[in-house]
């Protein structure tokens, strides 16, 4: 893969990989994860392709009752909620994603600053197969 498609489609492509990259500015060497083409920091072009350790940590979260089509297809539902959060990797950027291994059903035993690793869900089948990012907690 060409390292200047700093794009979605690149993005999920490295997921289905099972590897979380992010971009990093050749010049001011700010991470960010999704992956930008240009650095919003000091606007230089000079991106390069950086694949992140994975370890996270919770710094916000919600549980979800009422949800997107896509996660209805999941299985996830008013009987059935999921947890969304904001997890802060060890490298510094933040991403939100899909929590794992949390009982969304007690969101009072869900506690901000838990240890957390990458995880990939893959959903479909064949050539409509994805892989879409999540993080776990870590035992």
């Amino acid at each position: 893969m060409a390292n200047e498609a700093f794009n979605n489609q690149a993005f999920q492509q490295f997921l289905g990989e099972r590897k979380l990259m992010g971009s990093q500015c050749g010049s001011c060497q700010t991470l960010y994860l999704p992956p930008r083409p240009l650095c919003p920091n000091c606007y230089d072009e000079a991106m390069a392709w950086v694949e992140l350790s994975g370890q996270a940590e919770l710094r916000a979260f919600t549980t979800v009752s009422i949800a997107t089509t896509a996660m209805i297809e999941a299985g996830y539902g008013r009987d059935n909620p999921y947890c969304a959060g904001i997890v802060q990797l060890d490298e510094g950027p933040s991403i939100s994603a899909q929590i794992l291994g949390v009982d969304p059903r007690h969101p009072e035993s869900i506690q901000i600053g838990t240890p957390l690793r990458v995880a990939y869900i893959d959903r479909g089948e064949g050539e409509d197969k994805k892989s879409y990012l999540a993080f776990e907690t870590v035992s």
